[in-house]
């Protein structure tokens, strides 16, 4: 398995995984990555900011994520608890596997894949929101020893709950 940045090419199919993504949320009923989010506008950005990566299987994109070290501003004020540090952060987004290499233990190795990264750039702490109803994520972030830490609002309002791991 290959782990690299996203490039231009790999659009439709980081799109493909995240339409994917989509589906499953709208008939799990949780309101997460609906309403036209992430988008190809999103995913462009992130392969322009340099923020987007994928997991290859060969040379096919079965993982994809958002590894920002720019902060997060939504992260500013958290609510029912508190982060546990106070120091320089990045921020995992739009983390998805793609449906036919799911339960392969994909989702783990993107996540190891991002310790790396952040370490590697002197970071050791990651953080991540989730909606509450999206028991898969959590029960990934448990597996990988996040912490809850508690709740944060995106800009829309939404609520999320919010989790933080120190590498």
């Amino acid at each position: 398995m290959n782990f690299r940045k996203a490039v231009e090419p790999d659009i439709s199919s980081i799109m493909n995984i995240i339409k994917q993504a989509q589906d499953y949320f709208k008939k799990q009923g949780i309101d997460q990555w609906q309403n036209n989010y992430p988008n190809l506008e999103t995913i462009l950005n992130d392969i322009k900011n340099k923020n987007g990566y994928v997991l290859l299987d060969d040379d096919t994109i079965i993982g994809t994520v958002s590894v920002s070290f720019d902060g997060e501003k939504t992260y500013r004020h958290i609510y029912n608890g508190k982060w546990i540090t106070n120091g320089n952060y990045a921020v995992v987004h739009r983390l998805a596997v793609d449906q036919e290499f799911k339960r392969r233990g994909l989702a783990t190795i993107i996540m190891k894949k991002t310790e790396e990264i952040c370490l590697n750039r002197d970071i050791h702490s990651i953080r991540i929101d989730t909606h509450e109803e999206n028991l898969a994520m959590q029960k990934l972030l448990n597996k990988n020893k996040f912490e809850y830490c508690g709740i944060i609002y995106l800009e829309g309002g939404s609520k999320r709950i919010a989790f933080e791991k120190i590498l």
